[in-house]
Order: structure tokens, then sequence, then C-alpha cells
């Protein structure tokens, strides 16, 4: 790393109808250094890497590049100043393959007009290679799992040879062993001197990679520190503007009776699967990536179809083969993609929140607004979502914003039943600390909370009671007491 900037952004402002998002922020890159942009969701961090990287037009300020200011007109004119962006929501096109995503927009030829797509293939093996992935770059982007997509992603960007990377929560779906490789492919960027910018909720990643810090609060931004000479508690204070004294508020309390019951459990990729839920209990799920978590959250909620096997809920057999079924039943599902499965993007905050539950809202089939209006004003000052109004469409609010607006549509379901698939990811520690406390007020009002996490200190720290998976079955159960993160993980690997 030097200390000549290869990127300054001096006095940056950017208005939205109704908004402030940013407010005289100033940033720096240098030559060959790993750059954190720290701060809670709605701070104001991927509002300013979208005016760098071409889709945003700011507002005012100035944008510096080796020295010349610069007017970055569109997404391809960045690229073409060697200007790149992995963004925190996916943005691929599922029905093309692995490499036709890696190399769009910028095909190898035959000839005019004519695609190489055995040249495609080859580079696009090779770049996933160079990140340690034995991804098929044939294989449609649909049928890759989140991880496998969020580094087709990351190989997309590094494809296009960039000097400045920007890398928005890259890290957010994938596993230890991934973000390791990831890792090691920055070191190797950093040596060829590439300048990342890097954001992520992840603060002990920090750590890690990071050389210096940028800090953003309500779209200013805070100051900038050297890695070294901070601490993650002052980091966190910066951040939120308050002291976060624990970080799993857990509240223990006392489960009542059993409200979900799953018995031998069978569908294409789940064995015998059987287990029990209590009122106001916490049960947390573990397990390696592609061990069945997600698949069974998907059978609970109708979604897969069940071949074999009971679910009763308190105490009476019922047959769930579509959400509308589970929602009648109680259950409300927190999906792990929430910008695919969890929201509608093009309709307003009040509309996505209100969604299940309309038939609260109707009568003869005309839509009470008002009632609407009341129920989500209520939700949106329960859970601090940050959104200019009701109407606001969820596609411009940010992502842990965005993740607030799906919690509000189970809690305006009245669902007694939760299952949180990933409730935290993408998410600043601020707002996981409100989510963690709202599980508390969950589960003492006597909601029963199934709780999938990659994160295993999540798992210990807010569960009563653990399941592991692996390949698909149930290979162990702890309680909270016994559960150590040795014990989880040697069962999460044992074959």
């Amino acid at each position: 790393m030097t200390d000549a900037p290869v990127l300054e952004m001096r006095r940056i402002r950017k208005t939205f109808p109704g908004v402030v998002a940013l407010d005289d922020v100033d940033f720096e890159l240098r030559r060959g250094e790993v750059h954190i942009l720290l701060g809670e969701n709605g701070a104001g961090k991927s509002t300013l890497m979208k005016i760098l990287s071409g889709a945003y037009q700011k507002s005012a300020g100035q944008i510096i590049l080796d020295g010349i200011e610069t007017e970055i007109k569109n997404p391809r004119h960045a690229q073409t100043l060697g200007i790149s962006i992995i963004y925190q929501e996916l943005n691929l096109i599922p029905h093309l393959s692995a490499g036709d995503n890696i190399f769009l927009g910028c095909e190898p030829s035959r000839m005019p007009g004519l695609i190489d797509q055995r040249a495609i293939f080859q580079s696009a093996t090779q770049a996933l290679g160079s990140l340690g992935l034995t991804i098929d770059p044939r294989r449609p982007v649909k049928d890759l799992r989140l991880a496998e997509q969020q580094m087709t992603e990351v190989a997309k960007a590094l494809s296009l040879n960039a000097r400045i990377l920007i890398m928005d929560e890259p890290t957010a779906a994938l596993t230890e062993h991934e973000t390791a490789e990831l890792f090691a492919t920055v070191r190797r960027l950093k040596e060829k001197s590439v300048s990342i910018v890097y954001i992520s909720h992840r603060i002990e990643e920090l750590f890690e990679i990071g050389d210096r810090v940028t800090v953003l609060r309500d779209g200013r931004s805070i100051g900038t520190y050297k890695v070294r000479d901070i601490s993650k508690a002052e980091l966190i204070r910066l951040m939120v503007n308050r002291e976060l004294t624990e970080q799993f508020p857990k509240e223990r309390e006392p489960s009542g009776e059993e409200v979900l019951r799953v018995e031998g459990l069978c569908t294409d990729s789940l064995k015998d699967i059987s287990f029990s839920l209590h009122k106001g209990e916490v049960l947390g799920i573990a397990g390696l990536l592609g061990a069945g978590r997600t698949e069974l959250a998907r059978a609970i909620f109708g979604l897969d179809k069940i071949e074999s096997g009971a679910i009763y809920i308190k105490g009476t057999p019922r047959k769930i083969n579509s959400p509308r079924r589970a929602i009648n039943f109680g259950i409300g599902f927190l999906t792990e993609d929430r910008k695919s499965q969890g929201l509608v993007p093009l309709l307003s905050v009040k509309e996505n929140v209100c969604l299940p539950s309309l038939d609260k809202f109707s009568k003869w089939g005309v839509v009470n607004a008002g009632e609407e209006e009341r129920a989500t004003g209520r939700y949106v000052k329960d859970l601090r979502i940050k959104t200019p109004s009701l109407d606001q469409k969820v596609l411009f609010l940010s992502g842990g914003n965005q993740q607030k607006v799906v919690l509000s549509k189970w809690l305006c379901s009245q669902a007694e039943i939760f299952v949180f698939d990933e409730p935290t990811r993408g998410i600043d520690v601020g707002a996981k600390a409100e989510i963690y406390q709202l599980m508390n007020r969950l589960t003492a009002s006597g909601v029963a909370i199934i709780m999938i996490s990659s994160e295993l200190p999540e798992v210990l720290g807010m569960s009563d009671r653990i399941l592991v998976m692996r390949g698909g079955r149930i290979t162990g159960e702890f309680s909270a007491s016994e559960a150590t993160q040795e014990s989880v993980l040697q069962c999460a690997l044992e074959q």
C-alpha cells in the first residue's frame, strides 16, 4: 500500500425525495489498500458506493481519480475507469449459465457477432478456480446455491481487471472456507496494487483484512482510522452513537406447551426429520452449507413437497402443502434471500407489510386503507424502519430496513410460529441487537421461533435448544447449557 490516493470523494451529497441520504461525506482510497466502510443500515455506505460505481448521480461534491476531477456518468463509464462493484444483493441473470454471467457484455468472439462459448467456459473455469471453486460454469445460475451465486458475482467483478474494487457484503452468504478463499484473493489483489473498498457488518473481518476504516452515521462521515489503532468497542460506539453492552441479550423464558411437532419428515433432500417446538422457545438449527436447514424451513412452510411424515400444530395433524395454508395455521417464514423471496420490491412498505394479512384489512373485497396505514405505522415505529413514508417502494430501502419490513410482515400476520432463516444476514450490529430484543419480546409473549443461522455464536447465544443437521438429517441435539462451538461443529462435520 502507498500513501498516494487513487480516489478522493469530497463533500459528497445525495438527496432522494424527502430524504438526505449523504450529507457532505468525505472518503479517500489509497493504492493497494483495503479500506473498510462501516456503518449501520441506512448510514449511506451503499449509496456512496453506487455514486462511485455510476449507478447514482451525486447531488453535489467532487470525485477525483488519480488527481483528476471526474464525472462518472453511468456503470459502463465506471468500468472503463477501472471501477467494479459487487453488490450486496446479487445482480445475476438466473437463466444464463455462470460463465455467461461472468462475461456478460464482454463476451469473447471468434468473429463479429459470433460468441466463443468454449473461450467463455475456459475463462470462467479459471476465474472460479482462482477463488478455490469447482462450480461448473455451464450450470444455470438459478440452479446454484446462494453462496455459489455470490462467488460467481465475485468472479464476474474480478474478470473486469478493476483497479478499484468495491465489495458490498461479499461474505454474507459464504461459509468459513469460502470466506477464507475470498480473503486470500483480496490479499493477492492488494499485492497487485488493486484498491478495495470493503463493506461488511462482520466487524471481525475488518481486523483480518482491513488497513483503514471510515465510519458513516446517518449519512455523514464520522471519521477515518487505521484499523490497528482502534478497538471493536470503539467502532461500535462510533457507528451507533450508543453503547451495546451485550452481544446476545438472550432472555430465557420457561418453555410452554408444544406448538409444533414434526415426525418422520421426508422430502427430496430431507430424511426422517423429527423434532418438537414449544411455546416461548427459540430452537436453533446449525449445520454447514447444504446440510438441509433451508430445505427444512421450506417444507414446514409448504414450499417443498413432503413425501412422507407428519406435521402437528398444537397436537393436531395438519397438511401443509402451500404457504397460504402455513400462514392460516399461524406460521411465518423469514426467508434467507429477502430480495427474491421475502419482498415484492416494487410495492410500498405498507403493501409489503400487509400482504399476508389482507383478509384482516378487507371486507367484501374492499381494503381498508386507514387500517393498513395504522398497522404499518406501528411496526415502522416499533422496529425503527428508516423510510421517508409508508408509500416508499421497498426497493429503495437499505438492506437492513428491508429485513425489518419482512419481519413486520409476519408480525402483522400475528404468526405464532416463526421460522427465521438467517435473520441477521447483512444486518449491522445495532440492528442485530434490535432483532435479538424483538425475539425476546416474541418469546415472552408466547411465540415459538425456529432460528437457522450460519453464525454459530448467534445460534449458541440466542437458542434454548440446538439441533444440528448434516446431509438432510438431524445428527445431534443440545440444550443451551451443554452446547459449545466445538461440540456443535463436531456434530456438523462427522461422517
